[in-house]
């Protein structure tokens, strides 16, 4: 999070953001007003350095440097190299994947995270909202609500999307998906929705953006930059599905007997066709 943060905090709080990145071990013994004193600034930039990263006050900021130190088996993001066998890439990806669902629950806010199941699970009509591959997220999404008779959409036009806001009524939610928070046509249809009147949550990597600044409610995944071979959406693609997940079971789980019961009845509305199918 201080990395990824570092180049866009004031010049107070990056001292203490660097502080901290060269000296983690000292910095969790340390109080607010003796970090301050250690990075050349004071007690009450530390506290803004807390707010900053959307952290709940400098203990939160204390325990998550505590809980890196205590990795020991972190390997990194690795990318593949040239004519790499087979066995090596498999373990590549697949560490790499694990490290990404981990940052990513690490990154997630519950009290948002909260927030936007409420809204979710109350919303007369969802739309979801991505471009490129952040697109193909915000159909995974559709698909699953739709199996619980919600009524889901999704675009990755964004003229259409924006035909759509505009329509949105009270009650509606638009849910804009961008890795990198600054897809400027996903911030432009979220304004657009604030103009509105319709709630807003935002999918994004960790850090402010031209996406979240535009957001009601904030959920982020894995800030971690993608390798050169992987820059095709890999990390990002394992992150966001990991939180579309989360936020779906938490509002099946809490209209559990409904979602069963639609569940079921999707279930055999597509056994119907497949058996149907076969007998052609």
């Amino acid at each position: 999070m201080l990395t990824e943060m570092l180049p866009l905090l004031p010049p107070s709080e990056k001292k203490i953001a660097s502080y901290i990145i060269e000296n983690p071990e000292e910095a969790v013994t340390l109080t607010a007003l003796e970090l301050g004193k250690r990075s050349s600034t004071s007690g009450a930039a530390v506290i803004r350095l807390c707010k900053s990263l959307d952290l709940k006050g400098f203990q939160d900021l204390k325990f998550r440097i505590a809980g890196d130190l205590q990795k020991t088996n972190d390997q990194g993001f690795r990318d593949v190299e040239p004519n790499e066998p087979l066995p090596s890439i498999i373990e590549k990806m697949t560490n790499n994947s694990i490290q990404t669902i981990r940052e990513t629950v690490e990154l997630l806010s519950t009290d948002e995270l909260k927030k936007a199941v409420d809204l979710l699970r109350n919303a007369n009509k969802i739309h979801f909202i991505g471009v490129g591959a952040s697109g193909i997220i915000a159909h995974d999404a559709q698909q699953k609500f739709l199996r619980i008779n919600k009524m889901a959409y999704a675009f990755s036009d964004i003229h259409m999307a924006a035909t759509l806001v505009a329509n949105a009524e009270q009650g509606d939610v638009v849910v804009g998906i961008s890795f990198s928070g600054e897809t400027q046509e996903v911030a432009n249809v979220l304004e657009l929705a604030k103009r509105n009147n319709i709630k807003t949550i935002s999918l994004t990597r960790y850090g402010s953006s031209n996406v979240t600044e535009q957001a009601d409610i904030r959920l982020y995944t894995s800030a971690t930059k993608e390798p050169t071979f992987r820059s095709g959406a890999t990390s990002s693609r394992i992150a966001q599905l990991q939180v579309i997940d989360i936020l779906f079971m938490c509002v099946a789980s809490l209209q559990y007997d409904q979602t069963v019961k639609h569940i079921d009845t999707t279930r055999d509305a597509i056994d119907f066709l497949t058996k149907n199918g076969k007998r052609k």
